[in-house]
């Protein structure tokens, strides 16, 4: 009995956990920069979660009597042209431009994740034509294509988050397709195929599986861009309504108040310190995910 118990509580599966336990921890010690990064998106996230709790005004009240405030006791971060608190301002922003990001690159991946795995697997003229396809839209600049889309769309949060989600699926249906490629002459799909499996059981548990990593790591990275994008289409005035407290929007009318610098600095350095946390995240995760630099621990 206690051989029988040795070797099941010594599975492969236990062993792998362990593994990857210890990877993850050997890189975060190697690596602390992913900790501040979790710590300042964990940060961001519970503040949009809980901003109509903590903002001391309404995102939208103004006090002209107030305006052009600079930072004081009253007003943490001063007030705008409207007499308007640029600190609850910036509280309230984040429960816009964070799900706005996050959105956009969770839509985008699993479309283009769908479109890549399938035109790999199957390959032939559906393969021909999903890339076709694909290129069509990795033919123009990602902010120009979006500006366009946004445009002839109109000026509304939903058509940014649209015109983002059109602009960014393809860089994972590329990404997808050729690691599905390579994957899918591996001799344990040739033996799935042997044993009479499915085509969608071994594109899905077989395949998709062994190619996560890489798109995850570039998911997390790209919550950045997208931020940044959706915020420069709020700066150019076409993403949420002007009078939203969205970040990027902030920013644009900050610009045109230039000595008032509170108007201009702190959604702007809202938009910084989550995009360098969240880059910080996508290079912990390529560290972890990516087997060569796992083998070195």
């Amino acid at each position: 009995m206690s051989s029988i118990s040795s070797i099941t509580s010594s599975t492969p599966e236990s062993e792998w956990e362990n593994n990857t336990a210890s990877a993850v921890a050997y890189h975060l010690r190697r690596n602390p920069l992913v900790i501040i990064g979790l710590v300042v998106v964990t940060i961001w996230i519970l503040v949009a979660l809980v901003a109509p709790a903590i903002s001391p005004y309404e995102p939208l009240q103004q006090n002209l009597v107030d305006r052009l405030q600079p930072p004081n006791e009253t007003y943490l971060m001063g007030t705008d042209e409207l007499g308007r608190d640029i600190f609850s301002r910036v509280l309230w922003g984040a429960q816009i431009t964070i799900p706005a990001g996050f959105t956009v690159i969770i839509i985008g991946s699993l479309l283009g994740t769908a479109v890549g795995a399938i035109a790999g697997y199957v390959g032939g003229l559906a393969d021909e034509l999903l890339m076709r396809f694909t290129e069509l839209f990795m033919a123009f600049p990602t902010i120009i294509l979006a500006l366009a889309v946004t445009a002839a769309l109109g000026p509304d949060i939903q058509n940014a988050i649209l015109a983002l989600v059109i602009v960014w699926w393809p860089s994972y249906a590329r990404v997808v397709r050729g690691l599905v490629l390579e994957v899918k002459s591996q001799e344990y799909v040739e033996a799935a195929h042997s044993v009479g499996a499915s085509g969608m059981y071994i594109l899905f548990r077989t395949i998709l599986p062994n190619c996560i990593a890489p798109a995850v790591i570039l998911a997390t990275l790209d919550i950045g861009n997208a931020i940044i994008v959706f915020a420069s289409l709020s700066f150019i005035g076409l993403g949420p309504d002007p009078s939203s407290p969205e970040w990027g929007r902030m920013v644009s009318i900050g610009i045109d108040f230039f000595d008032q610098w509170w108007m201009w600095l702190f959604p702007g350095l809202g938009i910084a310190t989550l995009v360098m946390a969240l880059n910080f995240i996508g290079d912990g995760l390529r560290d972890i995910l990516d087997p060569r630099l796992r083998g070195e621990s």
